[in-house]
């Protein structure tokens, strides 16, 4: 069978609809091209079901251009019809095409009005949705562009204890966005002040030897609000990693602590060479001698008396932070040996 489309002289046009696409493209940052396809989408879903069509015999012109804006329905020319939603008599045919002959199909172009309100409606919903994809698509496009970067947030509402009778409050924080979700009806970021990325982006933004990537942050271990550990390396051996960012009379490392609130910042030098890299994170303490054992990733520091509870910190923190930055579990002796009334407890490793 043969498919004869003979389009009438006259076309049908609806600028009007282009001229609503162009606003929504401009104003939403939908494509009109997007959108047409959508809109003939909702049109062939409108034909198939008043029509009981086949797709292959839907035939829609759209053209933004020229807001030319046709539907046609093949239908089966026959000598008698018994579905007019499908065939068409071969007299009413041979006056769209004088060559058609039974068998054939022939073009016949639909008053868009008469499923009008179907396809505009279906259309409109597409359009809908397509709005609410396009707004979904950029907003998850702009929080991934913040990924792993400090933004600034308006904090609008807190959940409180029933008992709290304290109200909502409206604060700025600079946060870290730790990860993206695009779960749900909205994308949504999760953010953080006490991710140990949140120092190191701000270290990467005051020291510019990090940015540049002459600096190289390691490690970082972090108790959030109260001291954090950083270990860098500088690959130019003309570059002091540690005071680069420490930076000139402190200023850029004091500008990382007050975005801290006053957290400690404990800046030391990496090394490939475990003994000094234990020996350099124990700071701000003074270390001996450090013996390692590398089967059991185990190692003792052995710092002079005076300096033991700076070695241990308040509470075990400063060892407990060197041992998360190294990766080894240590041990801290006093060089006397001696350690009073009460020895310390072996720290341990803990895990990110």
């Amino acid at each position: 069978m043969k498919s004869k489309n003979a389009k009438p002289i006259e076309t049908n046009k609806n600028p009007e609809l282009y001229e609503v696409l162009a606003l929504i493209e401009k104003e939403k940052g939908i494509s009109a091209e997007y959108m047409i396809t959508q809109i003939k989408r909702a049109i062939r879903i409108a034909c198939k079901k008043t029509y009981n069509t086949n797709d292959e015999d839907i035939l829609i012109n759209m053209e933004q251009e020229t807001g030319l804006f046709e539907v046609f329905l093949n239908k089966e020319v026959v000598e008698e019809v018994t579905d007019a939603r499908k065939q068409i008599h071969l007299d009413e045919a041979r006056k769209i095409s004088a060559a058609a002959r039974v068998g054939d199909k022939v073009g016949i172009r639909l008053d868009t009005k008469e499923f009008g309100r179907i396809a505009a409606q279906k259309a409109k919903n597409i359009i809908r949705q397509g709005i609410r994809d396009s707004e979904k698509g950029q907003a998850l496009a702009e929080y991934q562009s913040k990924l792993q970067d400090i933004v600034t947030v308006t904090v609008e509402h807190i959940e409180r204890d029933e008992n709290d009778e304290q109200g909502d409050i409206t604060v700025k924080l600079e946060v870290y966005v730790v990860d993206i979700k695009n779960e749900g009806k909205e994308p949504h970021a999760i953010i953080s002040r006490t991710h140990p990325g949140f120092v190191k982006k701000l270290f990467e933004t005051e020291v510019p030897e990090i940015f540049d990537g002459t600096i190289e942050i390691k490690y970082i271990s972090r108790e959030a609000g109260s001291r954090t550990k950083i270990a860098v390396y500088s690959k130019d051996e003309n570059v002091d990693a540690v005071g680069a960012c420490i930076g000139p009379k402190g200023q850029r490392v004091s500008t990382i602590v007050e975005a801290l609130n006053g957290e400690k910042i404990d800046i030391v030098e990496y090394s490939d060479d475990p003994k000094k890299f234990i020996s350099a994170a124990l700071s701000p303490a003074e270390v001996l001698s450090v013996t390692v054992d590398e089967e059991q990733k185990t190692s003792t520091a052995v710092v002079p008396d005076s300096q033991l509870s700076l070695a241990i910190g308040k509470n075990g923190q400063n060892v407990r932070l060197a041992a998360k930055l190294t990766g080894w579990k240590i041990d801290i002796n006093p060089q006397s040996g001696f350690y009073g009334e009460d020895k310390p407890e072996t720290e341990e490793k803990t895990e990110e």
